[in-house]
C-alpha cells in the first residue's frame, strides 16, 4: 500500500511541476500559479486519499478469500483425517476377525487330523480282517481268490455278450420297424416305375439260311471261302448237321454282328469269295461303326442326357452288342439309368447326374483295347479323361467297392446296379455255380455247434437251420441266427439278400408200454 502512496505522490508532483512550468512559459502571475498549485495539491491529496481507500478494499477482500482458502483446506484435511481414521478401525477389526478365523481353521485342520488317522486306523483294520475273510473262503472253496475273480468275469462276459445280442436284435427290430416301411416304398416305387426285360443271347449267334446249299458256296472250295470269312471276322463258323442253320460263335458281340451282316450279304449278293469278302466284311465294319454311334445317341436322347462327349456316346452304342451273364449290357445301363434317376429324386439328390452316373457305371466293360484292370476302375478312369462330373466318376469308380465313395450317389448307383442285375429274368446263372452256391449255404450252417440240418429253399433266398433243443435255448438261437448271417456276408458272394430263420423245437417223447 506505501508503494502505491509514493507512486501516486511522484506523478501528483511531476503533474504539478509541468503545470507550473507551463504557467511559468506563458506569463501567468504568481498568485495564479499558487492557486493553481494549491487545486493541484488538494486534487493530488484527493486522488491520493481514493487510491488508498481502494488499495484497502483490495487487500481486505485478498485477505478474505486467503482465509476462505484456509478454513476449506483445513476442512477438507479434517474430513480426510476422519476417513482415514474410519478405514484403520475398519481395518483393526478385519485384523481381528481374520485371526478369529486363523484360530477357528486351526482347530479345524486339528479335528480333521484326528478324524484322518481314526479312518486309517479302520482302514487298516478292514483290509486285516478282509485278508484273514478272504483266506477262510479259500480254504472252504478251495480256490484261490485271483481264480475266482477270473471265472466270474469269463462267466459275465458270456452273460454280457448274449445279452448284447438280444439287445441289439430288439434295437435292429425297432429300426426295422421305424424306417424300412420309408425305405420299402422308395425301393419299391423305383422297381415298379422302370420297365424292365428278361435275358438274352449270350456268345454265340445263330444264322439262319434257306436251303443247306447254301452250306457248300459258304465253305468254298477247299475251304477257302470259310477260312477268308474267318479271317477276315475273327469269328468261328460251325456249318454242321443243323437243318437251314450256320453258328457263329465268337466272345465280341460286335464281331459276330459283323459276320452275320456280312453273311446276309454275301449270300444276297450271290458272289462268295475271298476278295469279295474282305471287301464286304471291311464296309460291314464301317457300317456297323457309323451304326453304334446312332444307337449311343439315340440311348443319350432317350435319357435326356445331354453334353456327353463323343468317345463316350460311341462306347455307349457299343454296349449294345455286349452281354453280361445273358443281360444286355446297354439295356442293363439304361435300366440303372432310370432307377439311379428315380431314386435320387425320391432323395432329393441330383436327378441328372445320378442318371449319367447309371448310364455310364459300366462303360469298362467295353474298352477300344484289352486292359488289365477291373471294368470300374476303367470306367472311372474313361470319365475323367472325356471331363465327367467328378461325383460321376466316382459312382462310376466306386459301384463295385474298388475305391471310397465320396459322394452320395455313389450308393444310389451301387444299389440300382444291384437290384436291375439281381431281379428275377435279369441275368442267367450258370446251373453249376448255382448248386454249389446252394450246397456251400447248407455247409456254413452245419459247422455251427448244435445244428441238426440246414436247408437251401426259395432258390437261395432263404435258408433254414434246425437246431438241438436241448443244446441250445432261445437265446443261443438268437445269437447263432446273428453269427450265421454275418458269416454269410463276409465268405460269400450270392445275389439280393438270404433269410436266415433258426427253427429250435422242444419235443416230449414218451412211450406207454
Amino acid at each position: 500500500m506505501s508503494i502505491i502512496v509514493i507512486i501516486l505522490s511522484a506523478i501528483a508532483g511531476i503533474a504539478i511541476g509541468g503545470l507550473v512550468a507551463t504557467t511559468l512559459k506563458s506569463g501567468v502571475n504568481e498568485k495564479k500559479v499558487k492557486k493553481l498549485v494549491e487545486d493541484a495539491e488538494k486534487e493530488a491529496a484527493s486522488l491520493k486519499r481514493q487510491k488508498e481507500l481502494e488499495a484497502k478494499e483490495h487487500f481486505m477482500k485478498l485477505k478474505s478469500e486467503h482465509n476462505e482458502s484456509v478454513r476449506d483446506t483445513k476442512h477438507e484435511l479434517r474430513g480426510k483425517e476422519a476417513e482415514l481414521r474410519r478405514k484403520e478401525q475398519s481395518l483393526n477389526d478385519k485384523s481381528v476377525n481374520l485371526d478369529k478365523r486363523m484360530d477357528e481353521v486351526e482347530l479345524s485342520k486339528k479335528e480333521l487330523k484326528k478324524q484322518q488317522d481314526a479312518i486309517v486306523d479302520k482302514k487298516i483294520g478292514l483290509e486285516k480282517s478282509q485278508k484273514e475273510y478272504i483266506k477262510k473262503l479259500e480254504s472252504v472253496a478251495s480256490i484261490s481268490s485271483e481264480e475266482a475273480k477270473n471265472e466270474m468275469m469269463e462267466t459275465i462276459k458270456k452273460e454280457a455278450h448274449t445279452d448284447a445280442i438280444v439287445y441289439v436284435k430288439q434295437i435292429v427290430d425297432e429300426a426295422k420297424l421305424t424306417a424300412s416301411k420309408e425305405a420299402k416304398r422308395m425301393i419299391l416305387q423305383t422297381i415298379q416305375r422302370t420297365a424292365a426285360e428278361q435275358a438274352i443271347e449270350n456268345t454265340v449267334t445263330v444264322f439262319n439260311i434257306e436251303s443247306d446249299e447254301v452250306k457248300g458256296r459258304i465253305i468254298g472250295r477247299e475251304g477257302r471261302n470259310i477260312r477268308a470269312l474267318e479271317a477276315a471276322t475273327g469269328i468261328e463258323l460251325i456249318v454242321d448237321d443243323t437243318p437251314e442253320a450256320i453258328i457263329l460263335s465268337g466272345f465280341d458281340p460286335v464281331r459276330r454282328e459283323v459276320a452275320r451282316l456280312s453273311l446276309h450279304r454275301l449270300i444276297s449278293d450271290g458272289r462268295i469269295h475271298p476278295a469279295r469278302i474282305e471287301e464286304v466284311v471291311s464296309k460291314t465294319k464301317k457300317e456297323l461303326e457309323d451304326e453304334i454311334v446312332e444307337y449311343g445317341q439315340k440311348a443319350v436322347i432317350e435319357l435326356g442326357i445331354n453334353g456327353l462327349h463323343p468317345q463316350l456316346i460311341r462306347m455307349v452304342g457299343r454296349m449294345r452288342y455286349r452281354s453280361s451273364y445273358g443281360q444286355n449290357l446297354l439295356q442293363h445301363s439304361k435300366e440303372v439309368a432310370r432307377l439311379c434317376s428315380t431314386m435320387a429324386a425320391e432323395f432329393g439328390l441330383d436327378a441328372k447326374l445320378a442318371k449319367r452316373g447309371g448310364l455310364l457305371h459300366d462303360i469298362g466293360k467295353v474298352p477300344e483295347e484289352d486292359e488289365e484292370m477291373p471294368h470300374a476302375l476303367l470306367g472311372m478312369k474313361l470319365c475323367e479323361k472325356f471331363g465327367e462330373n467328378p461325383e460321376v466318376c466316382n459312382s462310376v469308380g466306386a459301384h463295385h467297392d474298388e475305391i471310397e465313395m465320396t459322394s452320395l450317389l455313389s450308393p444310389i448307383v451301387q444299389a440300382c446296379d444291384a437290384i436291375s442285375g439281381s431281379r428275377p429274368g435279369a441275368r442267367r446263372e450258370d446251373s453249376e455255380a448255382y448248386l454249389k452256391r446252394l450246397q456251400d449255404l447248407e455247409k456254413t450252417a452245419l459247422s455251427f455247434d448244435g445244428v441238426e440240418k440246414a436247408y437251401a429253399i426259395q432258390a437261395g433266398r432263404e435258408l433254414r437251420v434246425v437246431v438241438d433243443s436241448d443244446s441250445l435255448d432261445d437265446k443261443k438261437a438268437d445269437l447263432l441266427s446273428f453269427d450265421l448271417s454275418q458269416k454269410i456276408m463276409k465268405e460269400m458272394i450270392y445275389p439280393g439278400q438270404i433269410k436266415v430263420t433258426v427253427i429250435r423245437e422242444r419235443r416230449a417223447v414218451n412211450f406207454a408200454k
